[in-house]
């Protein structure tokens, strides 16, 4: 068990990572908490269910509970900066599929609802993936008590 949680709290020194986990960390939660909560002008869950199954996502509200549920639980645990390298691989494909999904077709820019927001999110995604929490976050503490 030791050395399954030492695995997925790695992380890589450094504060390089602070200022992005909690920005975009923010961005991720507040937006899985309009999709779960109708928090911040969303549509709660049912809303967000009802546009999932009118794009072709089904059953919509499985589709809206597991990306609000990634996107708002993601987001915290980036803030915090635990689990950060799973946490940032499961946001990591939440944008791939809101890409493909949603975006793609209209373009890169931002103003015709393209994908350039979703891409830079997932390329601040992958980068946690690779990088990890940093050095002030909960899996640089865990990793240090668990040298011990």
């Amino acid at each position: 068990m030791k050395a399954l949680l030492n695995k997925v709290t790695a992380t890589n020194v450094g504060l390089d990572t602070l200022a992005v986990r909690i920005a975009v960390g923010t961005i991720f939660a507040a937006h899985g908490a309009q999709k779960l909560f109708a928090w911040f002008g969303g549509y709660g869950l049912e809303g967000t269910a009802g546009w999932m199954e009118s794009i072709g996502l089904a059953p919509g509200i499985l589709m809206a509970a597991l990306a609000g549920s990634a996107e708002f639980f993601g987001g915290l645990l980036l803030i915090i900066g635990l689990l950060v390298r799973p946490a940032a691989f499961v946001l990591g494909i939440t944008m791939i599929v809101a890409i493909v999904t949603v975006h793609f077709e209209n373009g890169l820019f931002m103003s015709a609802n393209g994908y350039e927001f979703g891409l830079a999110l997932l390329a601040v995604t992958v980068g946690l993936f690779v990088r990890g929490a940093g050095s002030l976050s909960a899996d640089r503490f865990l990793q240090l008590k668990l040298s011990r």
